[in-house]
């Protein structure tokens, strides 16, 4: 346990997995094969996305931007997480969590607005697709980066900033090997009142506002869908959005349980939060680059070019 007083600098503790400390280094190998299996999937993506020439279209775009954001994810917990696994190495400071919470909460954010701007994207696609290229241009789809990043920064800002009004008397002791912010304002002996309240905003400016439109765009899909007389090419129109709706199910599900333990599982289990916050940050990474190379034809296409023995 780790007692500070208000005269040393605020630290906290990180948590590996709670009462088997003893097999750190065991959780350390499938921890280190999931992250390979992201980053390797995901810059993969980056590079077929970039250097392919027929991969230049909004579709795939949106979907570097979402192996971006994977890889960030990845990248943002990883030090950590292994310094924790491999050295016992447990102390961080305040600043370096609010640092590290920039990054994680950051790219989380920026992945949930990602989702949306291709939920977007195939609901132009399948219900004007006429308009689809006059709609998303280049310069459209750079702009919704940019405004992916301020949006981001806007919702993001105040809860890091907010941390450093807080009083941290100790032990301040994280349920994850890494900072997440609903666990380090738990540590405070401060009101955390307005710290709630302006992460509970946050969520339902970036979360509560992605996820109904996600669900709106695929209601009017669907109903797209359902009018084309032909049932090949409803299948057809339909399968295009098959990989999106996987995204969106490993992402905002684990989020949401996540979210759920860390307000009112209070009685739960240590091992609990830390299985459902490796779903969350760890799944999406890993399973994204699998879902789109197995369910779109033109990432397999790539992949084949890339590694042409693989056949």
């Amino acid at each position: 346990m780790l007692s500070i007083s208000n005269s040393t600098p605020t630290a906290f503790l990180l948590t590996g997995v709670p009462g088997l400390e003893a097999f750190h280094i065991w959780f350390s190998v499938p921890f280190c094969c999931f992250c390979a299996v992201a980053l390797l999937g995901n810059s993969t993506i980056l590079y077929v996305v970039i250097t392919d020439s027929s991969l230049h279209e909004p579709m795939y775009y949106f979907l570097s931007m979402l192996s971006a954001t994977d890889m960030g994810i990845t990248l943002s917990s990883l030090p950590t997480t292994l310094s924790v696994l491999w050295f016992n190495a447990r102390i961080i400071s305040l600043d370096g969590c609010i640092v590290q919470m920039f990054f994680l909460h950051g790219f989380t954010l920026m992945e949930s607005s990602v989702l949306l701007a291709m939920a977007f994207d195939r609901f132009v696609a399948i219900c004007n697709p006429l308009r689809y290229a006059m709609i998303l241009t280049n310069s459209r789809i750079i702009k919704a980066g940019v405004m992916i990043f301020v949006r981001m920064l806007v919702n993001l800002m105040p809860l890091l900033l907010l941390l450093k009004r807080l009083t941290f008397c100790g032990p301040n002791v994280l349920s994850h090997s890494y900072c997440y912010h609903p666990d380090v304002i738990k540590c405070s002996c401060s009101s955390i009142k307005v710290n709630s309240i302006c992460g509970l905003v946050a969520l339902i400016l970036t979360s509560g506002i992605d996820i109904p439109c996600i669900f709106l765009s695929y209601v009017l899909i669907i109903k797209s869908i359902l009018s084309i007389a032909s049932p090949e090419e409803r299948q057809k129109a339909f399968s295009t959005c098959v990989s999106h709706i996987g995204a969106v199910a490993v992402f905002y599900i684990p989020w949401i349980i996540l979210a759920l333990v860390h307000r009112f599982g209070h009685n739960a289990p240590p091992y609990v939060h830390t299985l459902m916050s490796t779903l969350h940050f760890l799944f999406p990474p890993v399973l994204n680059p699998i879902i789109y190379s197995v369910k779109t034809k033109q990432i397999r296409k790539a992949f084949t070019k890339l590694f042409p023995n693989t056949e």
